[in-house]
């Protein structure tokens, strides 16, 4: 018995120390260092495929003609990645700062070792084939794929998932650009805007990992090579500051415009009814043919960049490169080519940098223009992606010189501004936003994960168990409690915790045995500033029910499913109004049609797909006509949350036809029938949304088996419903691979409904009256009308209950047969009963409070699988 009990210790501890390998703070800086190695080998894959690639160009181009070569190249390259990416992940498409920043703002945005090929050869091609675009932006990407897919293989909780993701594309900017430091604060400032501490080391780590990764992959030893430019005796004096001021005054605007451009473009783009592939490809056809016709330093991208900087062009040309480059990087980036606007905005920042540091020759006679090109190149950049702080830091990563910072500085500082108030807000958030995705939606719903912590959820008050007690005394406390589970005190500190699955496993052991010989020594426990998506992991990842909550290492509380439920539920009540009034709404209607309004209150009946019974709608309709209501027909399609509601191309051929029939339906019985087809991100604020705006007392939804919830879910519509629908709510699970159920039903006699004084038990009979009148009269069912008391109740009114139940029986036209019973639950009667009869029909009413504590204890999930041929109707009161 000792050994048994010692092997369960050992077994329940290794099995704990799982998670805490996998979560502790070591093991991430851990995986850091292996992102950054693999994104610096990415970076380097990348950086030699395009060299060889563009150096084979160039051959060509000199051996055949730019004219012939560039145009070909760009068309059949640019075809070739863009039908990769069509065929093999359609997310590797474009920059891919925007797809990172959707997935760290917890959108559902694919990651994976596939994205991070895929983007790594697409990129390849487009930029070989002499595309103007960069390749940081797409190191970026594969690094946080490549950090999502290590976090797939290893997984660990949602919020430790998007620190991995973050550090990726950090180690992906760092190996790009050997700026370490420039990663790091890229994350922070514009992709995470996160600056907590491991947000910091997992990013530090990752960025420095790959960083040095980068240089010995390079050569041979860890110095940083040559700066970019090293440029002698920069200088900064009071008379240069009117200079740097105009240089960020222009590159606010001009960025400005040029992000207004990108945007534009993209629009332009998307109205073309072309294939990705074709888009790529007749773009760099066009960017090939006009870099052709432009003086061959064109046609070297990496080199340009120095040239600029080292004054080896005229400021003529310097002024062609900004304008030529201006326009072929909105026409690269719109057809969504896989490559960044880093390059390209360096490029424009440099040219336009060079040429105030001309004019400023002009006027005074002194000047440097090379280093007004440098802090061009920040000051534009932070035009572009608005982060004044990274861009400070990444051009003097590049030159290494303290002298550039204070006019870095300053120039930045003022394009920041003005480029604010020409055109708010960061490019990559307006990309966001033209795919449906808000940054600024973080107190929704969806993103309750991040929003509600655990002490937010917990229950102050514990029940607790001391370690002296024996097994015997545990059992007595099990079978007085409403609980399930008891972490276990000793001295006021947590040692230990005991649940009833525990105590099912020691069948054969004594009960005068310790407490402390059979409890779990090493539970897990929660942090009480731990959030909610961390909590959801560890009682899903170990199937749990519950998790004591600690605070500097005392016991604060617990969390139970229960809890989580209600808090998200309260928590998404608050968030209703506020969603509504700011974003608008939920849902985007692409088919709808208006009956006569009769009353102020309707029934809505939400549809999912086209497999409904016909049986049900006519249930509905009937309902509706006997309590004079309207009917709200809503079908409901549901897309990804990248994509914008009101430009997809959605076929309702099929759903206006159900409809149809439905309003042919209510035409019959005289009821007012309105239908809507809607596309949405969000059903469940759909529905919620659609219940309060069109005034909605009852709803009623056709219960699938797949819609029951066998785990605390944080997207699935029925718990959402349950918890905040002020209107009656109507569950029917009807009798599976029946076509017609209610007919079939009506040759079988046998129906049990339970009713309590806590139940609802006026609305149920309201109902069964309904029900009752679509079955042949011929064949009236059989009821057991089963009364329940509470364990506490005193008295039984028999004799009134009865009387009511032959009245009741006059009135419906049946048999009802009442019985009696003490039961703790309603359902719990149900259980008992239908273990020795077969029911056809099965009516229970139940509150709210019920129903979400029976949905999370998976008690509906169990009625549902042991009542396969049964239709069972479930009702939540208004």
């Amino acid at each position: 018995m000792q050994s048994y009990i010692n092997s369960q210790h050992f077994y329940k501890w290794i099995k704990s120390q799982k998670f805490d390998i996998s979560n502790n703070n070591n093991y991430a800086l851990i995986e850091a260092c292996i992102i950054g190695v693999l994104s610096a080998i990415a970076a380097l894959l990348l950086k030699q495929g395009v060299g060889y690639l563009g150096s084979w160009r160039i051959t060509l181009a000199n051996n055949f003609g730019a004219i012939w070569v560039l145009p070909f190249g760009g068309l059949s390259l640019g075809y070739l990645s863009g039908w990769l990416i069509e065929k093999a992940s359609p997310t590797a498409a474009g920059g891919g700062i925007t797809q990172v920043k959707a997935t760290l703002y917890r959108y559902p945005i694919p990651l994976s070792l596939k994205v991070a090929i895929v983007k790594l050869v697409g990129t390849v091609l487009v930029l070989g084939a002499g595309s103007i675009l960069g390749r940081r932006a797409p190191t970026v990407h594969i690094g946080a794929a490549l950090a999502a897919q290590l976090n797939s293989w290893f997984p660990t909780s949602p919020e430790r998932r998007r620190q991995m993701i973050a550090a990726g594309a950090a180690a992906g900017l760092a190996a790009g650009f050997t700026t370490p430091i420039a990663g790091v604060l890229f994350v922070v400032e514009e992709l995470m805007q996160d600056v907590s501490g491991l947000t910091l080391e997992t990013s530090i780590v990752a960025s420095f990992t790959g960083a040095v990764i980068s240089l010995l992959l390079q050569s041979s030893t860890l110095n940083f090579p040559s700066p970019l430019l090293k440029l002698p005796n920069i200088n900064f004096s009071v008379s240069e500051i009117p200079f740097y001021l105009l240089l960020g005054i222009l590159a606010g605007i001009l960025g400005a415009l040029f992000n207004r451009g990108l945007l534009f473009s993209l629009k332009v783009q998307q109205n073309f009814n072309l294939s990705l592939s074709w888009r790529i490809g007749l773009s760099g056809m066009l960017s090939g043919t006009i870099v052709a016709i432009l003086p061959p330093f064109f046609q070297d991208n990496a080199g340009l960049r120095i040239v600029l900087v080292t004054g080896g062009l005229s400021g003529e040309k310097i002024l062609l490169v900004f304008i030529a480059h201006f326009f072929l990087t909105m026409l690269a980036y719109s057809a969504n080519t896989p490559g960044g606007l880093f390059s390209p905005a360096l490029v424009l920042g440099s040219a336009l940098g060079y040429l105030v540091g001309d004019f400023e020759a002009f006027l005074t006679g002194t000047g440097s223009e090379s280093t007004y090109a440098l802090v061009g190149m920040g000051a534009f950049f932070t035009a572009v992606v608005r982060v004044p702080i990274t861009a400070i830091v990444f051009v003097f990563e590049l030159n290494r010189d303290f002298n550039i910072v204070l006019p870095l500085m300053i120039t930045c500082a003022t394009s920041y501004i003005i480029a604010e108030n020409v055109s708010r807000g960061s490019l990559y958030d307006h990309m966001l936003k033209a795919l449906g995705i808000s940054t600024a939606e973080k107190s929704t719903s969806q993103n309750l994960g991040h929003e509600l912590i655990a002490s937010q959820i917990m229950q102050s008050k514990v029940e607790v168990l001391s370690s002296h007690l024996t097994l015997d005394d545990v059992l007595k406390k099990m079978m007085v409690s409403t609980h399930r589970g008891f972490p276990i005190m000793s001295n006021g500190k947590l040692v230990g915790i005991i649940t009833q699955i525990d105590l099912k496993k020691l069948s054969n052991v004594s009960l005068s045995t310790p407490l402390s010989d059979f409890m779990n020594p090493d539970p897990l426990t929660i942090k009480a500033d731990a959030f909610l998506s961390d909590i959801l992991y560890v009682l899903d990842h170990h199937q749990f029910s519950r998790v004591p909550v600690v605070k500097e290492n005392k016991l604060v509380g617990i969390i139970t499913r229960t809890d989580i439920i209600n808090a998200e539920a309260n928590k998404v009540e608050k968030n209703i109004l506020s969603h509504s009034r700011n974003h608008g709404s939920s849902f985007y209607t692409v088919y709808q049609t208006r009956s006569s309004i009769a009353g102020n209150n309707r029934l809505l009946l939400p549809l999912f797909n086209l497999d409904i019974d016909f049986s049900l709608l006519k249930f509905v309709i009937s309902l509706a006509q006997k309590q004079n209501k309207e009917v709200e027909c809503l079908q409901i399609i549901e897309v990804p949350k990248y994509n914008n509601l009101s430009r997809n191309e959605i076929f309702t051929g099929p759903d206006r036809q159900l409809l149809q029939r439905v309003e042919m339906l209510g035409y019959q019985y005289g009821v007012p029938v309105h239908t809507q087809i809607v596309i949405t991100h969000d059903v469940k604020q759909t529905i919620l949304d659609i219940i309060q705006k069109n005034h909605i007392s009852s709803i009623i939804l056709e219960w699938h088996k797949k819609n029951i919830a066998s785990q605390i879910p944080d997207n699935k519509v029925i718990d959402i419903l349950i918890n905040q629908t002020s209107c009656e709510l109507i569950l029917i699970k009807l009798v599976l691979g029946k076509k017609d159920s209610f007919s079939e039903l009506s040759k079988c006699n046998n129906w049990l409904i339970p009713i309590s004084y806590e139940s609802n038990a006026k609305q149920i009979l309201k109902l069964l009256s309904e029900l009752i009148q679509l079955y042949s009269s011929q064949n009236p069912p059989k009821i057991t009308l089963c009364y329940t008391f509470s364990l506490n109740s005193k008295r039984l009114a028999h004799k009134l209950l009865e009387k009511k139940a032959k009245l009741l029986a006059k009135k419906l036209n049946c048999e009802i047969f009442p019985i009696f019973t003490r039961s703790r639950s309603t359902l719990k009667t149900v259980f008992e009963l239908s273990s020795t009869k077969t029911y056809k029909v099965i009516v229970l009413g139940i509150n709210q409070k019920e129903l979400s504590n029976y949905v999370v204890q998976q008690k509906i999930s169990k009625l549902i699988n042991q009542h396969n041929n049964s239709t069972i109707v479930i009702i939540k009161e208004s």
